[in-house]
């Protein structure tokens, strides 16, 4: 692992919480959201952030991690800078899994949404924390398992 980090302490309260930089990287969300893809056999995954330049580029880091995870070709839709509200709502509204991203005074937090929209815990989050400890971070088999990234529409811009 190019730059690891202290699996317990960061991967927990239903995904990944640390201090930028000493605790967690924007590598870190590569390696979240190609496990879960992988762990959760997600094909579609909706991602948004709180809107500061930093976390954007964190969930930049985790869509493209999960349009990298093995065969899964999962298309991510990004909501980009939103509240949290408008994030779960808009999950509730597709049954699809989540990662929701924030930080503040310096903290990062990615919280990780199974398909059903619940926050991952137990063995789901166990599982991720395993592979990411384990440097078994998944990678596409080829090309054509790629996934693609895809802005989010509002009801009113697809009507």
């Amino acid at each position: 692992m190019l730059n690891p980090i202290d699996t317990a302490s960061v991967i927990r309260e239903g995904g990944a919480v640390g201090i930028h930089r000493s605790d967690l990287h924007e590598g870190v969300a590569w390696w979240l959201g190609s496990c879960l893809v992988v762990t959760h056999q997600v094909r579609r995954l909706l991602v948004a952030h709180s809107s500061s330049p930093l976390i954007a580029t964190y969930a930049d880091r985790l869509c493209r991690g999960a349009t990298n995870a093995r065969h899964y070709a999962c298309e991510v839709t990004t909501m980009g800078a939103r509240t949290e509200e408008e994030f779960l709502s808009a999950l509730q509204e597709a049954p699809v899994a989540g990662a929701w991203l924030s930080d503040s005074d310096g903290y990062v937090r990615i919280r990780l949404h199974g398909p059903g929209g619940e926050v991952l815990q137990g063995a789901g989050l166990a599982t991720i924390r395993d592979m990411i400890s384990r440097d078994l971070v998944p990678i596409p088999v080829n090309d054509r398992a790629k996934g693609t990234i895809r802005p989010w529409q509002t009801k009113r811009n697809r009507a």
